[in-house]
């Protein structure tokens, strides 16, 4: 995984793996066509470098056929439906009680994922990158040997062998459960299980409450769902600072979700029968209670996909199983570079697409800044949202950081009001002596589009009451970030 901009890997110029006077089939060959993959891919062609792409899925890899498009096409049908429960609040009358169709949702979710997928296969045209649809292994730095596949991820074609200057790792992640517990895709499911099926069931447990299950747990709850939420560590999205995690707690607990927090449960005592699945589980030195559900959905992590690319060949290095890059995604190995959930770290798309850019731009020698994960932002889709940039509050204890911090609630937000969402905070956090930006936290509506505003603020390095001096219109809910910036220094205006 990251290693840190300020240790870079020793590069000593290497023969590439061709015979002398020979030249490389491409400049760039990128391994995983996910975000990371191709973003890397089409930025590297618009410098003009001959690019193939080589993938034995379909482009848009985890986040767009498994992940993130299709998880947040659910939640934008469950969250509309919990808002339509609440139109009588607003005015409009409907007739009966409203409904949904979860089939119809499904469908939905399918026909956004196609549809950007669609436009993705036409920007490899007109980018003109090389496709090659096949399993990828290294059989040196810079020769790729590629097993063909077919359009079912059949084994077709036999193999071919292709040859760059620079290769690109970015073959991605895939979930992982727990020791002794085997997914089913009936029973015991995942993510990918949710994502694809059109089954809906009246009552779920979800081991690991980060922002996948999180967002599961307030996607099911919003349908009506019995769920029963199991994070082992003290509070749910633990990486968030934990105001966030603990507003989000009380929020889920006041809409009905049963939280559990410091859970202890043996995968031994987990039983599946024709009915669903039966589970002995409690907090950390209490007693333990059986919990029947219909479905269990584990959420406890990815496994990087590094086996099988024939990297005990090269001198990658390898923590954990992911590859160790530095901030220009260098690894050990010179000529071979690693991106996207591959190198682990904050493991989100647009991470990736980031380290991708990062990564061919040190490729063309256009000396590049290297990637500041502090300045990265990241994103829970619950509802209420949850939106983050650098450091928490707890962090900046740790490194020894003096602080001063500005907080505004959405309660005092007209806009909030108006929609009818007034749940959640804005937090900002800055050095108590510069004055610069070191945290963003929100949570609230649209906080997640919110925080774009705190990315580029701390991207060119402001201070809170440059951004509380930016006028926000009003009203708006962008209008939080601003008084909380202003709060820092006690000068807001509306609380």
């Amino acid at each position: 995984m990251y290693v840190g901009a300020t240790q870079p890997f020793p590069h000593r110029e290497v023969d590439v793996s061709m015979a002398a006077g020979s030249s490389p089939d491409f400049d760039l060959i990128v391994l995983g066509a996910g975000t990371g993959g191709y973003t890397a891919a089409f930025r590297a062609a618009q410098l003009g470098m001959r690019v193939a792409l080589v993938d034995s899925s379909k482009i848009g890899g985890t986040c767009l056929h498994v992940g993130c498009i299709p998880t947040k096409a659910l939640l934008e049908s469950s969250e509309l439906f919990a808002r339509l429960k609440k139109a009588k609040d607003f005015g409009i009358v409907l007739e009966g009680t409203p409904g949904f169709d979860y089939s119809v949702m499904a469908a939905r979710r399918d026909q956004v994922v196609k549809r950007m997928w669609t436009g993705l296969k036409g920007l490899v045209d007109k980018n003109k990158v090389t496709w090659i649809a096949g399993r990828a292994r290294l059989d040196g730095p810079t020769t790729i040997r590629v097993a063909g596949v077919g359009a079912d991820g059949a084994p077709a074609g036999g193999d071919r062998v292709v040859t760059a200057k620079d290769v690109i790792i970015a073959t991605g992640s895939r979930v992982k459960s727990l020791p002794g517990l085997v997914p089913d895709g009936r029973r015991i499911i995942t993510s990918d299980d949710v994502t694809t099926k059109a089954e809906l069931p009246k009552s779920i447990a979800i081991i690991g409450a980060g922002a996948v299950g999180s967002e599961f747990a307030s996607f099911y709850h919003d349908l009506g769902v019995a769920v029963t939420l199991l994070e082992y560590l003290p509070g749910i999205i633990p990486l968030e600072d934990k105001d966030a995690s603990s507003a989000l707690e009380r929020s889920f607990s006041r809409r009905g979700i049963k939280v559990m927090t410091k859970a202890r449960f043996d995968t031994k005592s987990v039983k599946v029968d024709l009915e669903g699945v039966t589970l002995s589980v409690g907090p950390e030195g209490g007693a333990a209670e059986e919990l029947r559900v219909e479905q269990l959905l584990v959420a406890t992590g990815r496994a990087p996909n590094t086996e099988d690319l024939g990297l005990e060949k090269l001198a990658v290095e390898l923590e954990r199983g992911f590859i160790k890059v530095d901030g220009w995604m260098h690894t050990a190995e010179p000529h071979v570079y690693a991106i996207g959930d591959v190198i682990g770290g904050l493991m989100l798309a647009h991470v990736a697409a980031h380290e991708g850019i990062v990564a061919v731009h040190e490729i063309a020698g256009e000396g590049p800044e290297a990637i500041d994960y502090d300045h990265q932002p990241r994103a829970t889709y619950t509802h209420p949202q949850v939106a983050s940039i650098g450091l928490t509050e707890q962090q900046c204890i740790e490194r020894g950081i003096a602080i001063k911090k500005g907080v505004f609630n959405f309660a005092a937000d007209a806009k909030a009001v108006i929609i009818g969402e007034t749940e959640g905070f804005a937090k900002v956090i800055a050095d108590a002596e510069t004055d610069e930006v070191l945290g963003v936290h929100l949570v609230g509506p649209n906080v997640t589009d919110l925080i774009a505003e705190a990315a580029l603020g701390m991207t060119l390095e402001a201070t809170a009451w440059e951004i509380g001096a930016a006028t926000h219109p009003h009203p708006t809910l962008a209008e939080v970030l601003g008084e909380a910036a202003m709060a820092v220094a006690g000068r807001q205006i509306n609380s």
